[in-house]
């Protein structure tokens, strides 16, 4: 008997040990996912910039085209507001996405350059990685199949992992009247490899025709801080917030280069080899949600610029960079023939033009140089002999904004241990 409870006993030790590695294993992890290039995707300098004036409520100062039935937040954020929609699953035969598509607004090109690639429950969703926002949305087949062609639809009935959220609901609303909004629940969430079993996951019930016309983007993966999330009446956490804990380092990074075919995001790591130099950190404000600092200090091919900046957030779900007003026509000043096209909303020059670089200051210690090469968003009118800027002023709202014409010449860490960013120039 002695014998056989000391067998028990080595038996129980033995796995004991051999499971601990794997718990260990999870406390130190990393991982990467890629982005992939959308075939179909259209270049179109005012879309984007009508899309992050969209996204932040910004009516914009120089602009004269009338924004009728406008509703602009004053703090220049997204206005976030309870939706009133029902937190039962449907099955969306027969559904028109509740008030979907009847907001009369300008259908926009396909305008998600890169997109990864995000398995919920047993489902695989191109999604865009938003560092400016806190919501995990998707379409999905509540809606009728009408507003989600051209999308992956995530089946909740199909995702044996998947459980509502009793009375959470969640509505994003922008300034001119865009929304996506339904109810929530909680599923296996994969990226990269690796999964938290309880993600909320936010199911459109009501999307309007600027995110239905985004085709090949099945949802938003929001990797800001958590305060900024919609669901009510409990906030719920980021993917980022979920896994932190279980990083080998409590970051992630965004190594976006131009032309880059490794282009994409890690988390846990920092790969010294994607940049050069060391790293420069600056301190983050988190009070507004935002991965923000402060931007005062700009440069043109090295030569200061006489221009006030202020408040700037890293966004990678901003295609352009959006800086105070009269820093944008400072840079312009500088750029032959450039002018501000109140047709197509922002600046313009001849695509013959060879734009100056462009430096920005992160903080007090460094200047991140965007590349005039960099700077060129692509032709817009003219029969293609005029083109847009990749840097525009931001209509006088609050807060400049960092987006991905940044990102491609700038390898960034977001780190959430010492609540600050990293840049450097990329490899």
């Amino acid at each position: 008997m002695l014998s056989l409870r000391f067998l028990l006993l080595v038996t129980v030790l033995l796995a004991t040990a051999l499971a601990a590695p794997a718990r260990q294993q999870l406390k130190g992890r990393s991982f990467k996912v890629g982005r992939v290039r959308q075939s179909n995707y259209v270049r179109s300098g005012p879309a984007a910039l009508n899309k992050a004036y969209r996204k932040y409520g910004i009516e914009p100062s120089q602009i004269l085209a009338a924004r009728s039935g406008s509703a602009i937040s004053s703090n220049g954020n997204p206005s976030h507001t309870p939706s009133s929609n029902t937190t039962n699953l449907s099955n969306g035969k027969g559904s028109k996405g509740g008030s979907a598509g009847s907001v009369n607004s300008e259908a926009e090109p396909s305008d998600s350059e890169f997109l990864s690639p995000v398995t919920i429950g047993n489902q695989t969703l191109m999604m865009d990685f938003d560092t400016g926002s806190s919501d995990t949305w998707v379409f999905n087949t509540q809606l009728s199949k009408s507003l989600t062609q051209g999308h992956t639809a995530f089946n909740p009935f199909e995702s044996s992992t998947f459980r509502i959220i009793p009375g959470a609901t969640f509505k994003i609303s922008y300034g001119d009247q865009s929304k996506a909004s339904g109810n929530v629940g909680l599923d296996t969430v994969s990226i990269g490899g690796v999964s938290f079993p309880d993600q909320a996951i936010e199911l459109a019930t009501v999307v309007t025709d600027q995110f239905i016309s985004d085709v090949n983007n099945d949802g938003l993966a929001g990797l800001a801080f958590s305060k900024l999330n919609t669901v009510k009446p409990q906030p719920q956490k980021t993917f980022f917030d979920n896994v932190l804990p279980s990083l080998a380092e409590p970051v992630f990074t965004a190594n976006l280069k131009h032309d880059s075919s490794s282009s994409g995001y890690e988390f846990g790591k920092i790969d010294k080899s994607k940049f050069k130099g060391d790293l420069a950190y600056v301190p983050i404000n988190t009070t507004s949600g935002f991965w923000q600092f402060e931007s005062s200090r700009f440069s043109v091919n090295g030569k200061p610029l006489n221009a006030v900046g202020g408040p700037a957030i890293a966004d990678t779900g901003t295609s352009l960079i959006l800086l105070n007003d009269g820093v944008a026509a400072a840079y312009y000043a500088q750029v032959p023939n450039a002018s501000l096209d109140k047709r197509q909303g922002g600046y313009t020059f001849p695509c013959s033009t060879q734009l100056p670089d462009l430096s920005i200051g992160i903080g007090d210690t460094y200047m991140a140089t965007i590349q005039g090469s960099q700077m060129n968003f692509g032709a817009s009118g003219n029969g293609g002999k005029t083109c847009f800027g990749g840097v525009q002023g931001n209509g006088g709202g609050t807060l400049q904004i960092l987006g991905d014409v940044m990102f491609k010449s700038q390898f960034v860490v977001f780190d959430g241990g010492e609540m600050r960013v990293g840049f450097a120039p990329h490899a």
